[in-house]
């Protein structure tokens, strides 16, 4: 026999709810008698009922194996084996699905712990394995015998899966501390992270001379058939908002909200002025309140956040000890705000009064939103709003308004995280197929990368003054709530010319991107993203699935509500845009 290392799950189904899907076992290859004076082997794979995970996660996608299921097992004499094909689907998993001759597929295997190249090391001395010519997923399995000198490729070359399971584990159990730990580490077993949860795994294969089939996508539209999307219109920022009191009435009630939100967009604001009109863009204040009503609101607001703060304040070590949930929120806190931009001069050195308010601020957030607690990630939200306000209860509630609007890429589920992913797919198919291709030719194409992109709103990819101006400008909601997604758009055309036509592969475009860090300019990444937005809107042919991206229409009743605001903005910019795309005309958003 010869059996693999530990840590071999098999999947049994790509249900959204994980539990009882990973079924650990161990796989091998038995020897079971003689046919016709050569020996007869069988892949077999058993469970483990003594399973052991030697892990404690603390993101764990992967739910703990239950003991009460049916058995599960399989069994397959090689000689029947017809393929094997590299899988994916889900989040941060790789897999590969064995086919029968007779065209059924087995359960999806993944090796959590490693052992995949060893197994197809131990396949490779019974049977070859050929890379289909138009399928580079797909591997066709051979009787070895005097035939076999036909198949120049050695095992080595064929390179069909490279563990890296140390890094895949790390991602799995915990995708946003190997997030920030750096992209460039990750290894080819990666690769095939952000599948659709339910995307089914294909289980046809394919002959040599049959084309191939793509990955199935649910949820997206064919939308590299050939849409003329028209040209690219020439957009200039505008500066800063530099004066506000003239927006303010003889009560102090702002008289135009929208034209301040579309300054703000065009240009960001003035430093002198962020400390005020953040408060209004993340909710502190309401637009039409009057400057008696803000001082009554601050008051409120003090006292209700200090009183969630004694809340913690006032627990005793005693009592910390048997509150895990706490302590655990603590100890990530602490940790996070000693790593939290201390190169800016408000959280330097050591005994900086800034870190104390960054882990006071934080910690009274989870007394605030106990379900969702802290999670790592955070902290980078925090710090830029404790900087501008430099006061600790009105950066408490404009995090609490900034958390409204990205609470959901926190959650445990990462739905959120997937879905934006997707959403990212769909435009950047839409706006650049040939790149689309690139990128999936070289396994790039679920957008991993762009994880910590979208995750804190691209907090770790500029300068910190850049960041206050983008986070303003994001803030203001226009020209739809997905631009963030438009500037990632952006940085990605920004860098075809360097991937396309070149000899990256998954590895090196991860590299790749990851080292574009503080390389990017701001305003040129603004110009280009709004550009892409004029352009897909002036498209009359546009696929109903980037409409719903951009919130130019609404979505079917089985998907989610597009926000009445985001709609009627889009709509509004779509009659003027039609009118000449392709100048140099500047529209207002309202």
């Amino acid at each position: 026999a010869s059996p693999s290392p530990e840590g071999v799950y098999l999947h049994t189904n790509a249900k959204r709810t994980l539990q009882e899907t990973s079924i650990p076992g161990f796989i091998r290859i038995v020897e079971r008698g003689w046919t016709d004076h050569f020996p007869f082997y069988r892949l077999e794979c058993e469970e483990d009922m003594n399973f052991d995970p030697g892990y404690e996660p603390d993101w764990a996608v992967i739910s703990t194996v239950k003991k009460d299921r049916e058995h599960w097992a399989f069994s397959l004499p090689l000689s029947e084996l017809y393929s094997l094909r590299r899988a994916r689907f889900s989040l941060g998993r790789n897999f590969m699905v064995l086919t029968s001759r007779g065209g059924h597929p087995l359960p999806p295997l993944h090796f959590h712990r490693g052992g995949t190249r060893e197994l197809l090391k131990a396949l490779h001395h019974y049977i070859v394995l050929d890379q289909s010519p138009v399928d580079g997923r797909l591997f066709l399995a051979y009787p070895r015998d005097s035939s076999s000198e036909a198949f120049p490729q050695t095992f080595d070359k064929l390179q069909i899966l490279d563990d890296g399971s140390d890094i895949v584990a790390r991602f799995i159990h915990d995708p946003y501390a190997t997030t920030f730990g750096g992209f460039s580490k990750v290894t080819n077993f990666f690769r095939a992270a952000l599948r659709p949860p339910d995307a089914p795994v294909r289980q046809a294969a394919h002959g040599p001379g049959l084309p191939a089939q793509p990955d199935d996508e649910p949820g997206f539209e064919l939308i590299t058939c050939g849409v003329e999307l028209g040209p690219r219109p020439d957009v200039t920022r505008g500066q800063p908002l530099d004066k506000w009191e003239e927006f303010l009435d003889s009560e102090g009630r702002v008289t135009d909200p929208e034209k301040v939100k579309e300054l703000v967009f065009r240009g960001g604001i003035t430093p002198s002025l962020r400390k005020e009109v953040w408060k209004f863009l993340l909710g502190f204040y309401p637009w039409k309140s009057t400057s008696k009503e803000r001082e009554d609101i601050l008051r409120v607001k003090t006292d209700e956040y200090f009183r969630m703060k004694v809340q913690w304040k006032s627990v005793s070590e005693e009592q910390e000890m048997r509150n895990t949930l706490l302590r655990g929120y603590r100890s990530l806190i602490e940790r996070d705000v000693n790593r939290t931009d201390r190169n800016n001069t408000f959280f330097s050195g050591n005994d900086n009064p800034g870190l104390t308010l960054l882990h006071d601020v934080l910690m009274t957030y989870c007394m605030y939103n106990f379900d969702l607690g802290y999670v790592q990630g955070m902290s980078d939200l925090l710090s830029p709003i404790l900087f501008v306000t430099q006061n600790e209860v009105e950066s408490f509630w404009c995090l609490t308004g900034f958390m409204e609007l990205v609470h959901h890429n926190f959650e445990e589920s990462q739905e959120a995280m997937k879905e934006q992913l997707l959403q990212l797919s769909i435009l950047l198919k839409a706006l650049d197929p040939e790149l689309c291709d690139f990128l999936d030719s070289q396994d790039s194409g679920s957008l991993c990368f762009c994880f910590r992109w979208l995750l804190i709103w691209f907090k770790r990819e500029f300068s910190f003054e850049d960041i206050l101006t983008l986070w303003e400008v994001l803030w203001s909601q226009l020209p739809c709530s997905n631009f963030h997604l438009l500037i990632a758009c952006s940085i990605l055309e920004s860098q075809r010319g360097e991937l396309i036509g070149s000899d990256h592969d998954f590895n090196t475009i991860l590299k790749h991107i990851n080292e574009l860090t503080m390389k990017l300019d701001l305003q040129s990444v603004l110009r280009d993203a709004e550009a892409i937005y004029l352009q897909l809107v002036c498209c009359k042919d546009l696929p109903r699935k980037v409409k719903q991206v951009l919130g130019l229409c609404e979505p079917s009743s089985s998907e989610e509500a597009t926000p009445d605001s985001q709609s009627s903005e889009t709509e509004h910019l779509l009659c003027q845009a039609e009118g000449g795309a392709a100048s140099s005309h500047v529209p207002t958003y309202p």
